[in-house]
């Protein structure tokens, strides 16, 4: 078997030649657009992403977004205005919150976290997080944990209809952001580009019809640690090639590893990548620095995860397939390959 430290390695140079010459194929001539928008969020897969749609399409073609909202991080527009300052290209700051707090968003997050706990108040501070996956063989069963003004926190399983009602204004605030894309990107003839990296993508690490709609998703193929190569090639600000990869969902500070993955993205690619290409579990593990056991169980939640993310990538379902549609579909694929 090669080497693990070549598994995930890239000629970045080639990749980014492959990938920047396939946005312009995609957006120019099939999608028909004139331009990018793009939500930056200050963390490293937006940043490429625009780093990549800037040197495709140039910087005049490309408009980044930053949408915070009450919940997100102090540091978000600031770093997406560092980003969008790197690659010379126009940054607009939408504050999303006035849409969120008239859809109700703000107040059904406030009624499913006093479930858990009656005494939270709205200057109080709350996040959502699994068990780790290495211990044992773990339920599914989120942890809501909540900060008092004065820095107190509590955790506390939370109960199945809460969890959903929270996880639903949340989605909120992803689908928001995403119906904000779409209004700048029909008002200037834009294609909108998706985000995710391929952990994201193949765990289902996304919000159907919020960050999980796009035109085109560049980076959908590449592992984190791959993502993080192209940082470094594309010269993306050490800052935020540095941060902690995070949610920026809920107003407590949250990596992705305590939301969903519950591993660090590094042992996750090499598991999912192993997973991928049918390497034994031992020598996933050596490749880890993990035990053959926790690479089994983490393989069994890959699998669990694969399996619930069928209905997120789905198109709507239909009755009957609309022959002269799906044909058309097919054609359009096939061309989307020819660059």
């Amino acid at each position: 078997m090669n080497d693990p430290m070549n598994w995930l390695k890239l000629d970045t140079k080639q990749t980014v030649e492959k990938i920047i010459k396939t946005i312009h194929h995609q957006v120019r001539t099939i999608l028909r657009k004139k331009g990018v928008i793009i939500a930056v969020s200050g963390g490293i897969d937006s940043s490429v992403c625009a780093a990549l749609c800037t040197k495709a399409l140039g910087k005049e073609n490309i408009l980044a977004l930053s949408l915070p909202e009450r919940d997100s991080s102090s540091d978000s527009i600031r770093l997406a205005q560092q980003i969008a300052g790197a690659l010379g290209v126009k940054l607009q700051i939408v504050d999303i919150a006035p849409i969120l707090k008239g859809a109700r968003c703000y107040e059904l997050q406030l009624e499913a976290i006093r479930r858990v706990f009656p005494e939270y108040g709205e200057d109080w501070k709350h996040k959502i997080s699994l068990p780790s996956i290495l211990e044992n063989d773990r339920l599914n069963l989120s942890f809501l944990t909540v900060q008092s003004p004065d820095g107190e926190s509590k955790s506390s399983r939370i109960p199945l209809q809460a969890y959903h009602q929270l996880i639903a204004a949340t989605n909120l605030k992803q689908r928001t952001r995403k119906m904000t894309e779409y209004l700048f990107a029909d008002q200037l003839n834009y294609a909108v580009c998706g985000t995710p990296n391929r952990l994201e993508y193949d765990q289902g690490f996304f919000v159907k019809l919020g960050d999980g709609s796009a035109d085109f998703k560049p980076i959908a193929h590449l592992y984190k640690t791959q993502v993080f190569q192209l940082a470094e090639a594309l010269v993306i600000p050490e800052e935020i090639r540095k941060r902690t990869p995070t949610t920026d969902t809920f107003s407590l500070p949250q990596t992705q590893e305590e939301f969903y993955f519950s591993l660090p993205y590094g042992q996750m690619d090499l598991c999912l990548y192993g997973f991928n290409h049918n390497i034994p579990s031992a020598e996933v593990a050596r490749a880890a620095n993990l035990t053959s056991e926790q690479v089994e169980r983490i393989f069994k939640d890959i699998e669990k995860k694969r399996r619930a993310t069928i209905a997120l990538h789905l198109p709507p379902l239909l009755i009957d397939v609309v022959d002269e549609i799906n044909d058309i579909i097919q054609s359009t694929v096939r061309l989307s390959k020819e660059v």
